[in-house]
């Protein structure tokens, strides 16, 4: 089992997290659509040769993001990092993932 953790603009946190269920992500037990948020800032330079979502290269922006939580089986990591990727507005997301032990 794994945790993902990942930083998303409030107008695509139901778009990704829909991703993540739809690829597996996200099921605790006999639930699904499981995970947890909370609105934080963010803030990043885009650089030269970037193409960002938000801000413009060279500038330092900040922007409200919301951090998502959820769990993921070993069998659906990869896939759920794909459709997280392609569901991101932005060029290169923030994520983490961290490999959970079972006691």
């Amino acid at each position: 089992m794994y945790k993902m953790c990942y930083f998303v603009p409030e107008t695509h946190v139901g778009a990704t997290k829909q991703a993540l269920f739809d690829a597996g992500a996200g099921r605790i037990g006999d639930y699904d659509s499981c995970a947890w948020q909370c609105l934080g800032r963010g803030q990043f330079r885009p650089l030269e040769g970037s193409d960002p979502f938000l801000g413009k290269a060279g500038e330092v922006e900040t922007v409200d993001e919301y951090k998502v939580e959820l769990v993921c089986e070993d069998d659906f990591i990869r896939d759920a990092l794909a459709a997280l990727k392609r569901a991101h507005p932005y060029e290169e997301p923030a994520y983490e993932i961290y490999r959970l032990e079972e006691f």
